[in-house]
C-alpha cells in the first residue's frame, strides 16, 4: 500500500499534471461508473461547497460525489466524517482540535473558509445600545448559531484580548439562535448582540438601526478559520483517491480566489439551479469572496496553534495533549507540495487576476 509521501514522491518525479485519476481499492464504486470512487458529503442549502465546485469545474476525475443531505453545523459535519457516515466535512479549526484530542482519527487537509475585508462575520448591537466595549457584555446575551464552534471561540477570544478576566467572560451568556431568527431576536430585545454574516448581515445593514461591536476579520485580519477533514483510514487505504479529491478542492478554491466575482456568482447560481434540491439561490448573489487566506487553501500552523493555546488557557484540553502540526497536512495540496507555484492559478498557470490576499 502506498503511503501519502509515496504518492507525492511519484507525482513530483513524474511531473504529474492534475487532475489525477483515482486508483483501485476505493471505498465505494459508482453504479454509473464502476471505476469511480464515491465520496459522500453534506452540503449547504442555497450554497455551493467546494467539493461541488471542484466537480463542476472538472477537477475530480475518477470521483463521484454523493450528497447525503445538508449539514446543521461544523461540529456535526466533522463528527459525521469521524464516524464514517461521510467521507469529507468541514468545521472551525478549534472544533477539529477538540475532536482530535478526544481521539477521533481525522486530519485537516485544506482550509475552506475564513475572513477578509469582503467576507466576515460581525457581532452587532442596536444602534442606540449602551454596549460599546467588551465589559458591557457581562450579564448580556450574545446570539450565535451553535456553541463549541467558530463564533463561541471568536467571542471569547475577543473578550480576553479586550482584558476581561475569566470570571467575567463566564458571565457573558452565549445563546443559540437559528441564523434566520438572529436579527429579529436582536431588534426585539431578546438578545443584546447578534452574530451576522453574509446575506443576513447585508440585509440587516440595509434595514439600518444596528452597528458592529467587532468583527472576526478585525481580530486577525485575513485569516482562515476552518478546514475540511478526511478520516485517517480513508487517507491510508485510498491515497490516490485522496490526492485527487484534495487537489481538486484546492484548485476549486484557487479558482474562486482568482476569478472575477461575477463569474463565480454566475457559476454558483447555475450549480444550485441545476441540482434539483428545491432551494433558492438568493444567498449566492451576496457572495463576496471565499475568505480563504492561503492560495488554494494551504493551511498554516498558526491557524491551529492560536486555538490550541486558547483551549489550553481555558482548561478545555490537557496542556500539550495535541500539537498543531498533528492536526493537518498540506501534502495533497498542489499549491504546497511542489506541483504548482503558490502564486499560480487553478491549472498551474500564472494567475490572471488578483488574489483575495492582494485585494485586502
Amino acid at each position: 500500500m502506498h503511503t501519502r509521501r509515496d504518492i507525492l514522491r511519484y507525482t513530483a518525479s513524474a511531473g504529474a499534471v492534475l487532475p489525477l485519476a483515482a486508483a483501485c481499492g476505493t471505498p465505494d464504486r459508482s453504479a454509473s461508473d464502476p471505476d469511480a470512487t464515491v465520496v459522500r458529503y453534506q452540503g449547504t442549502a442555497g450554497s455551493v461547497v467546494f467539493p461541488e465546485l471542484a466537480a463542476d469545474l472538472g477537477y475530480l476525475d475518477g470521483i463521484e460525489l454523493e450528497w447525503i443531505g445538508d449539514t446543521t453545523n461544523g461540529p456535526q459535519d466533522i463528527q459525521a466524517v469521524a464516524t464514517g457516515d461521510t467521507d469529507v466535512g468541514g468545521a472551525f479549526n478549534g472544533a477539529i482540535a477538540k475532536l482530535v484530542a478526544a481521539g477521533s482519527p481525522i486530519t485537516s487537509v485544506v482550509s475552506y473558509y475564513g475572513s477578509d475585508e469582503e467576507s466576515f462575520s460581525g457581532y452587532y448591537v442596536l444602534e442606540d445600545s449602551d454596549i460599546t466595549r467588551a465589559g458591557d457584555l457581562v450579564g448580556r446575551k450574545v446570539a450565535m448559531n451553535t456553541l463549541g464552534a467558530h463564533h463561541e471561540f471568536v467571542v471569547r477570544e475577543w473578550l480576553a484580548q479586550e482584558g476581561l478576566a475569566e470570571d467575567e467572560i463566564s458571565r457573558v451568556e452565549l445563546t443559540v439562535v437559528p441564523p434566520a431568527n438572529t436579527e429579529q431576536s436582536l431588534r426585539s430585545g431578546q438578545v443584546h448582540v447578534a452574530t451576522l454574516g453574509g446575506i443576513l448581515r447585508e440585509t440587516a445593514l440595509e434595514r439600518g438601526g444596528i452597528r458592529p461591536l467587532f468583527t472576526d476579520q478585525g481580530l486577525y485580519g485575513t485569516f482562515s478559520y476552518g478546514s475540511l477533514v478526511l478520516r485517517d483510514e480513508f487517507v491510508e487505504e485510498h491515497p490516490d483517491a485522496t490526492l485527487t479529491l484534495v487537489s481538486g478542492i484546492a484548485r476549486a478554491i484557487r479558482w474562486s480566489q482568482v476569478t472575477p466575482r461575477e463569474e463565480v456568482v454566475d457559476r454558483f447560481a447555475r450549480i444550485v439551479g441545476e441540482r434539483g434540491r428545491n432551494e433558492s439561490a438568493e444567498v449566492i448573489q451576496y457572495w463576496r469572496s471565499s475568505g480563504v487566506a492561503g492560495p488554494g487553501g494551504v493551511i498554516t500552523e498558526e491557524e491551529f496553534a492560536i486555538w490550541l493555546e486558547w483551549l489550553d488557557r481555558n482548561g478545555e484540553l490537557p496542556e500539550g495533549s495535541v500539537e498543531a502540526s498533528e492536526l493537518y497536512t498540506n501534502e495533497f495540496n498542489p499549491f504546497h507540495n511542489g506541483t504548482f507555484p503558490e502564486d499560480a492559478g487553478p491549472d498551474g498557470e500564472p494567475a490572471s487576476g488578483p488574489t483575495e490576499s492582494e485585494d485586502v
